[in-house]
């Protein structure tokens, strides 16, 4: 038996903050709402997803946000997202080198720590 790929990233949202959340994940990095199963509906949050990536966001009582624990995302210009990013009004972080990478953090409209990867020679 062994893991075969990952299907989500779960992360947590205070509850009502729904339009947040589509301000930031649909708007700012472009990913698709994804309709919940209905029976799912009623716990509130919202999922999305682009190609492979999918994102849960899940109501948590009391909310905390992931300020250490993240996920981490490839993307194809991580200097002209950051500025998109800081142009709507995002903190963005640059961190030093990782072998093999540009990166940088931003924190979601909670306060959940993304990491924003781009490989070095692209």
């Amino acid at each position: 038996m062994k893991l075969l790929s990952l299907d989500h990233v779960q992360l947590a949202m205070p509850e009502g903050e729904e339009n947040k959340a589509h301000s930031f994940y649909q708007g700012l990095l472009g990913l698709s709402e994804v309709e919940k199963p209905e029976n799912l509906k009623k716990r509130g949050g919202c999922w999305f997803q682009s190609g492979d990536i999918k994102i849960h966001l899940g109501v948590q009582k009391p909310f905390t946000p992931a300020t250490k624990a993240h996920p981490a995302f490839i993307v194809s210009d991580l200097h002209a997202l950051s500025e998109h990013l800081k142009t709507a009004g995002c903190r963005v972080v640059t961190d030093e080198l990782l072998k093999g990478y540009n990166r940088a953090y931003v924190d979601d409209p909670f306060g959940n720590r993304i990491e924003l990867m781009q490989p070095l020679g692209e």
